[in-house]
């Protein structure tokens, strides 16, 4: 159970730094909007020419594997519910790596969210 806990842990954080990554190389692409639709083929070059985005799809498939041996260990009801962490370590980290502000009812939806994963560990 360690072990599959532990799996879930380290699916949960490579998605968060697939997020960071993806976040990172689309603040170098720059914002999308009506111009950069308007050339659609250059903007998906651009995109998919970037390497921390490359980075952050390559996490994403790395998570997704890792994920697939929790599925094969784990019931869905369980495991599940623990990737709601992704929703905490994720503005924490945007906060400390990328200077994001985090309002305070932010912290408090995050606290709810912790208190909600251990309900749902404990059950």
């Amino acid at each position: 159970m360690w072990k599959s806990l532990a799996l879930i842990f380290v699916s949960v954080l490579i998605g968060v730094f697939g997020q960071l990554s993806l976040k990172t190389g689309m603040t170098q692409v720059g914002r999308i909007d009506a111009q950069a639709l308007s050339q659609p083929v250059q903007l998906l070059l651009r995109i998919f020419t970037t390497p921390i985005i490359l980075a952050g799809i390559a996490l994403y498939i790395v998570g997704t594997l890792i994920w697939l041996v929790v599925l094969s260990r784990l019931d869905l009801s369980f495991a599940y519910p623990l990737v709601a962490t992704t929703y905490v370590f994720t503005p924490l980290l945007a906060h400390l790596l990328l200077k994001e502000p985090i309002p305070a009812m932010r912290w408090v939806g995050i606290a709810l969210i912790l208190v909600g994963v251990y309900i749902v560990a404990r059950a």
